[in-house]
């Protein structure tokens, strides 16, 4: 199965490739459902596209916005550029949208968004038809209906699902409770996350009284969804004859990225190289890794046929924090470049984490490049340090510590 991973922007995409995403995701500054990820331009759009190539990688650009007719135009010229640039496939949710790039644009490859809320068979078979090559299924499928999905439909048609992240409270996203009350519709890519925001109830005669309706201590939040990670269940999919794999998160911290992508490519080389014991073996420390990055409480979402539940107010959890970012590789018996992301102690336990797995690291002291002087700690984010780790750091490798600061 391909592990399709983001790219909000040029750092996550880099990350994610050296961590062992086989395509990533992302969208150029227009006509994408993340107005508010990094994004690319024309040329980084290039330049992203190329090193993908050179990787021997994929670059599906998301163009699935629900376009009405004055912005058509415009959303044709952005996928005939992208065609040009060399990307893999479009994104796209609208079927008039589909339909118009099949005429306009005939040999781009043509993936139908979850955002389509594609869940039956009769459905796959009339975009089979239009030319379309994958279908990202829409998140209520459960697991057995996709069984029954992939039995009726070509062989030649891909199925996509979502395994990991951020997940919506509305059918597939079509969410307009942002539009309503922020004026940004999350249709058109400028989603506020209302459905995060704390609620209460106002009775008719009571102006201004706010009553709380109960659902835990810490407030009511009866619209957020839970996270959804699907990691327990890769050997399922995969029986289930699902092709790509799809993680969340373009508006989310290369930290992220990492954390995910490590993971998940490490379960899925598992599963593929020694069968399903030896995944099952090995589950609670994949479980615990994406653990290390920060998430809301997770759930099964719809795989499993139940419905989900509301995500509460636990707030966000990590179990390590993002301390640098390797930007020059060096061997074991010298230093390596790294671009600091947050404070950190000389002599404490780190983990560096590689495309190979994670090591423990540790730094006697912390060369501070701006001015040359050795410090016991550093805390100036972006300032370029030089760290001697005593074992071979590549660039891109990131470096992680205890966390210090417990968010919400």
């Amino acid at each position: 199965m391909e592990l399709l991973c983001p790219a909000g922007s040029m750092i996550q995409l880099k990350t994610a490739l050296h961590f062992g995403a086989d395509a990533v995701y992302g969208g150029m500054k227009q006509y994408g459902l993340r107005a508010f990820a990094g994004n690319f331009s024309e040329s980084e759009l290039a330049e992203a596209v190329k090193l993908c190539h050179e990787k021997g990688k994929r670059f599906y650009l998301t163009l699935n916005i629900f376009p009405f007719d004055d912005q058509m135009e415009g959303l044709v010229a952005c996928a005939k550029t992208a065609q040009a640039i060399g990307v893999d496939a479009a994104i796209v949710s609208d079927l008039g949208a589909i339909v118009t790039l099949r005429e306009e644009v005939p040999d781009l490859k043509i993936h139908v968004s979850t955002q389509a809320s594609i869940c039956n068979s009769a459905a796959i078979r009339h975009l089979a038809a239009l030319g379309c090559s994958r279908v990202i299924l829409a998140r209520e499928v459960s697991l057995e209906r996709m069984r029954e999905i992939r039995k009726q439909i070509p062989d030649s048609m891909e199925l996509e699902c979502f395994v990991h992240g951020a997940a919506c409270m509305a059918w597939s996203g079509r969410c307009l409770l942002s539009a309503e009350l922020a004026g940004r519709s999350g249709n058109q890519g400028a989603c506020a996350q209302s459905c995060r925001w704390k609620y209460a109830v106002m009775e008719e005669k009571r102006p201004g009284e706010y009553l709380p309706v109960a659902e835990d201590l810490n407030g009511t939040y009866i619209f957020s969804a839970r996270d959804l990670n699907l990691m327990p269940y890769l050997p399922d999919l995969a029986e289930a004859g699902i092709s790509s794999l799809k993680i969340e998160g373009r508006m989310k911290t290369e930290y992220y990225t990492a954390v995910v992508t490590l993971a998940y490519r490490k379960a899925l080389d598992l599963l593929e190289s020694q069968g399903r014991q030896a995944f099952e073996d090995g589950l609670e420390m994949a479980m615990n890794e994406l653990d290390s990055a920060s998430h809301r409480l997770s759930d099964t979402g719809f795989l499993l046929g139940a419905p989900r539940q509301p995500g509460g107010a636990e707030g966000f959890h990590q179990s390590r924090e993002y301390v640098a970012r390797a930007l020059e590789g060096i061997g074991p018996d010298g230093e390596a470049v790294f671009e600091l992301k947050n404070r950190f102690y000389a002599g404490e336990t780190l983990e560096l984490m590689t495309a190979q797995g994670i090591r423990k690291v540790t730094a006697s002291g912390i060369r501070r490049l701006k001015t040359g002087e050795v410090l016991d700690t550093f805390g100036i984010a972006g300032e370029r340090i030089a760290l001697g780790l005593g074992t071979q750091v590549k660039a891109g490798d990131l470096l992680r510590g205890p966390v210090r600061n417990h968010r919400t």
